[in-house]
């Protein structure tokens, strides 16, 4: 069991397997770990029979009404505790979670461990037996203790891991030259690297490591697209114009994009990559660039680079010796893949993405 939890803090998709596991070896019906913030949003992962219970209780407001995770961790910090144990029994007739999400899925009894990680959040480990079987044992209870210094090692793993991906992804866009900064989960900054930092006053932190732009326009349209961000399950990426409030120094644009991770890493604090461009720099962009900002395939690259050195679609299709319908079906796809709605605003994003030293790489 040790194995394959450290295996899943490797890779996440391995979790609901590992759920799925802990419960067998817990003689439980479910397992499933979740994690709460500051601002009690839950991200989880779970046995699949208990998939839908949970997917409609983190998007209930009832959440905030769970005693669960704060009584535990008052009561039992150190070990598992049946929910029978830290609630009274005038609680428990009254518990709303019971009785909106719990019995009616057919769950009478829950044990589980809450804990605070480094960054404030909690995680918490819940196992359920059904409608028919007896409480927890005292066994039971003994197993998942002797399994709780892993569980707690292979979380800490995971979200450590997590934190130093945020690092990576702007590293790796610090060795093409572009500034960059991971956003978190709630919006806020969480890594950034040198080229970023240099970039202000016109880009910086403010109070809660809130992302601040010196245009007041670009700081609308930026706080308005991680709004999007925020309450959107599959976001698009969106490119913000800042214009130069100073002399001599070229317009930017922000290319806020969101992370692609494993659906199931619920330890990722990081949303979306804020990557910065200048305007008007000489030549075509680099391939690398088109297709790791935008998620662009090769085949979509090419075109993009037509598209962005002025050339018309049945030119790029000459050029590409691919036929004018298929590319018009690429462009529209890098369209909706850039957030352009007009070849005009495509072909003013595209024309800051030549880095220096790379302008003509990827032919």
């Amino acid at each position: 069991m040790a194995d394959r939890l450290y295996e899943a803090a490797l890779v996440p998709e391995l979790w609901t397997e590992t759920c799925e596991r802990l419960a067998m070896e817990a003689g439980s019906s479910t397992a499933s770990i979740f994690t709460v913030d500051a601002n009690g949003r839950h991200r989880y992962v779970t046995t699949p029979n208990i998939a839908d219970l949970f997917a409609k209780f983190v998007s209930s407001d009832l959440r905030f009404q769970n005693p669960r995770p704060a009584r535990a961790m008052q009561v039992s910090p150190f070990s598992f505790v049946r929910t029978s144990d830290i609630l009274t029994e005038e609680e428990m007739q009254g518990d709303v979670i019971a009785r909106e999400f719990l019995k009616p899925h057919g769950i009478d009894w829950e044990a589980g461990w809450a804990f605070q990680e480094p960054t404030g959040h909690v995680i918490v480990i819940t196992l359920m037996r059904k409608a028919g079987l007896d409480n927890f044992t005292h066994e039971q209870i003994a197993r998942l203790n002797d399994l709780k210094p892993d569980l707690a090692r292979a979380a800490y793993m995971a979200s450590r891991l997590a934190f130093n991906e945020a690092r990576s992804m702007t590293e790796t866009l610090s060795m093409l030259g572009l500034p960059a900064a991971v956003i978190g989960d709630t919006g806020q900054m969480i890594a950034s690297n040198p080229e970023m930092e240099a970039l202000s006053p016109r880009i910086r932190t403010g109070a809660g490591d809130r992302i601040v732009l010196e245009s007041s326009g670009a700081r609308a349209l930026l706080d308005e697209a991680i709004e999007r961000y925020k309450a959107q399950a599959a976001p698009t990426v969106q490119s913000v114009p800042m214009v130069s409030l100073r002399d001599g120094t070229p317009p930017l644009i922000l290319h806020l994009m969101p992370v692609r991770r494993a659906a199931r890493d619920i330890f990722s604090r990081s949303m979306a990559v804020l990557a910065v461009t200048q305007v008007g720099q000489v030549g075509p962009p680099d391939m690398r660039v088109l297709c790791g900002l935008f998620d662009l395939t090769p085949a979509e690259a090419r075109v993009a680079r037509g598209i962005a050195m002025a050339q018309t679609p049945e030119m790029v299709a000459a050029a590409l010796g691919i036929s004018l319908e298929t590319a018009r079906s690429h462009l529209k796809r890098i369209m909706q893949k850039t957030g352009t709605t007009r070849q005009a605003e495509l072909v003013l994003l595209l024309s800051g993405l030549n880095t220096p030293g790379t302008g003509q790489g990827g032919r």
